[in-house]
């Protein structure tokens, strides 16, 4: 089988190289180089080259076709572009999750099939099974990697029927020690390469410094929220239906300058994210404050002192009926419908009990224990077991 794989010049994707090859398939690399713009990048440490030279010397190594393909304008429109807006918005974005639905995907895997490939391999510790139904479709299930500390099926979550047929993670049964040692094994030069941190895109630039070449630094007042005030307002009242509790736990809570007290200010909310407490140059207090709010309109950043603070955790949030998303199309809600499910809202977090509740509103989690810090943009992801099935936006 003629099987193109996204060598991004790390030790993941090599290693899904060298498998594939030793299974006998007819591989070609790929390299995509995402990121052009050194006016954000530390031109001594431009990260795309180095990666590309990596990439060039495991596909050497291998003796396997080598090809380059540019892909950092459509990368800056669909991701990058796409980051500034949100953040400007107030929101988070994932742009892992987007890449992967919007470009390696997508238009990298029709430039690989254009090719003449039959499948798409990427390094990613997730794994692929397929079965049939009572009328003989076939069903593409995303399971988790088998590697629990590395699984990164959460980054894959946006990803179609039609995208995982076509999509082959070789690496997914392994460790992250077991893929090293491979390639220490076959000498491959990325053997001990560390893994990419953070927005590997645009190299050892923190996310401050990059959302400032498009936003622009703007003052504003740092209000901190008070214990008694934040309980108030999360307190149950009675409710006349389970939707109406949902929308109650799921609200965002809209917190007035005159709720607490001004204690500092800051360059920009659309710099920050709620759950954070670095960067923000606040003392005098025992323990860290944690934004829990974020006023765009006014430019102010709402905290509360201590990572226990009541402001900071939901028990539900909402998915807007628009950005619902499921891997598995035949498991879909309908309307008044609800599953029991493990959930997650950010990658690495470990897998939650929660209820899926599907109403004309939109698609709610209940949690069963509250989360921190959700944040509206990131993506939440719900499981049935070890397979993910569906996922979408937070609001």
């Amino acid at each position: 089988m003629k099987i193109v794989v996204g060598l991004s010049g790390g030790v993941d994707s090599s290693v899904a190289a060298y498998l594939l090859q030793k299974q006998g398939h007819d591989v070609v690399a790929l390299f995509m180089r995402n990121w052009n713009d050194a006016s954000v990048t530390l031109e001594d440490e431009c990260p795309w080259i180095e990666d590309s030279n990596d990439a060039l010397m495991v596909a050497q190594k291998l003796g396997i076709p080598y090809q380059v393909i540019d892909m950092s304008e459509l990368y800056k429109e669909k991701i990058v572009d796409y980051m500034f807006a949100e953040y400007e918005k107030g929101r988070t974005p994932n742009p892992d999750v987007l890449c992967n639905r919007e470009v390696k995907f997508d238009v990298f895997m029709k430039t690989a099939l254009s090719l003449g490939a039959e499948k798409v391999a990427t390094g990613h510790y997730a794994r692929v099974d397929s079965t049939f139904d009572e009328n003989g479709k076939e069903i593409f299930h995303l399971l988790a990697g088998k590697d629990t500390n590395k699984d990164q099926s959460y980054f894959l979550c946006q990803l179609s029927q039609d995208q995982l047929s076509k999509s082959l993670f070789p690496i997914g049964e392994l460790t992250k020690p077991e893929v090293r040692e491979i390639a220490k094994e076959i000498g491959l030069v990325t053997a001990d390469k560390k893994d990419s941190q953070g927005l590997c895109f645009i190299g050892k630039v923190s996310l401050p410094t990059f959302l400032q070449q498009q936003l622009k630094p703007k003052e504003g007042e740092i209000v901190e929220i008070f214990n008694d005030f934040a309980e108030f307002h999360t307190k149950k009242p009675q409710f006349s239906s389970k939707l109406e509790e949902l929308e109650f736990l799921s609200r965002k809570i809209k917190y007035q300058k005159y709720d607490g007290k001004v204690i500092g200010k800051h360059q920009g909310a659309h710099y920050f994210t709620i759950g954070q407490s670095k960067g923000l140059g606040i003392g005098g207090h025992k323990e860290s404050c944690f934004i829990i709010s974020r006023d765009m309109e006014t430019n102010t950043i709402f905290v509360g002192e201590g990572k226990n603070f009541p402001g900071l955790y939901q028990t539900a949030l909402k998915i807007e009926s628009s950005e619902i998303h499921w891997v598995r199309e035949d498991l879909r809600l309908k309307n008044g419908e609800s599953m029991q499910v493990k959930a997650r809202i950010r990658y690495r977090q470990t897998l939650e009990d929660a209820t899926l509740y599907q109403f004309g509103e939109g698609l709610y989690i209940e949690f069963v224990n509250p989360q921190s810090a959700v944040a509206e943009g990131q993506f939440a992801a719900w499981y049935l077991e070890d397979e993910l099935i569906g996922s979408g936006v937070i609001s």
